[in-house]
């Protein structure tokens, strides 16, 4: 499969946000052995693992994972905080061996069982471009040299230097992280096309939640957002103009909110002429009338 549309993240039990209900069955309208992430699999070839960014990744995880999908399914891993945001982390150390191997072991068996996609590189927008952090870019890439690793960058200072970061991700056959959301003045500047002709391409769509995006309650706040069929146009079209260019691209929804990434991937799936793997709750549909005609639905609160 070469293009791949997911979302980030497939687990929102709680919250206002919560996708119970929504795309999963509440939990009253559950059976014993409903799976969130079989479910999931079914309808999508792919999904952006959160989880691993907040900890270290566990090999009995990545391997329940490995059995609970279907072949050709794959996981694209975010890097552990420490590798990219490390203030926020409680150990202060720097990034050493234990770090790296910790990583790796714990995804090898995602690899074992062919499931691993990309490894996705997510710096903050404090993270600017200087030649420190591009020396720190270089050591990092070298070090997962062995994985097919996605930069994503946040601040207008890497996209004024367009040329020189292109080709040092592009020398590592890295992919840079072609990111929608709310632009503000020192936001990162961005075309949507792959870095090179070598490699893959990484899409990723967070919303365009400009008032909640740095002022919020709650941390799902800032990604309650609904794109549109006509917003949602333009990234299917730089998504056929990457299929020209490169042999693979992944493409992850992360306004998860409400699961509205589930219906946004499903959408952009239809622009594409991909069609639903399998039907989607009537529940789901319900909430987004812009799925209406374009798939196949489950019945009412169905258990399973």
């Amino acid at each position: 499969m070469s293009l791949r549309i997911g979302t980030s993240g497939w687990n929102y039990p709680s919250g206002q946000g919560t996708w119970n209900g929504i795309f999963y069955p509440a939990a009253s309208d559950r059976g014993s052995g409903f799976d969130e992430l079989r479910f999931y699999a079914e309808r999508f070839n792919t999904v952006e693992v959160n989880s691993t960014f907040y900890g270290q990744p566990r090999r009995n995880v990545s391997l329940s994972w490995v059995n609970r999908t279907p072949p050709g399914f794959a996981f694209a891993v975010k890097l552990y905080q420490k590798f990219t945001h490390p203030n926020l982390t409680t150990d202060k150390s720097p990034v050493n061996a234990d770090d790296i191997d910790a990583f790796k072991g714990g995804i090898e068996p995602l690899a074992a069982g062919q499931r691993l996609g990309p490894l996705l590189a997510q710096f903050p927008a404090s993270f600017k471009d200087s030649p420190e952090a591009r020396g720190y870019l270089d050591w990092l890439l070298a070090t997962f040299r062995d994985y097919d690793v996605s930069v994503e960058l946040r601040h207008k200072s890497w996209s004024d230097a367009a040329t020189e970061v292109a080709n040092l991700l592009q020398a590592h056959r890295a992919a840079w992280t072609q990111i929608d959301e709310p632009k503000f003045r020192l936001s990162i500047r961005q075309d949507l096309r792959p870095n090179g002709e070598e490699g893959f391409y990484y899409m990723r769509l967070h919303g365009r939640n400009a008032r909640q995006w740095w002022d919020h309650e709650k941390s799902e706040d800032r990604y309650n957002y609904l794109y549109s069929e006509v917003e949602l146009k333009p990234f299917a079209e730089a998504i056929k103009t990457a299929r020209a260019v490169v042999k693979q691209q992944y493409v992850y929804l992360n306004n998860h909110f409400a699961a509205q990434a589930i219906a946004d991937a499903t959408i952009l799936r239809h622009l594409l002429d991909e069609p639903a793997q399998a039907p989607m709750p009537a529940e789901l549909v319900a909430r987004y009338p812009m799925l209406e005609g374009k798939v196949a639905t489950l019945p009412p609160s169905r258990l399973l």
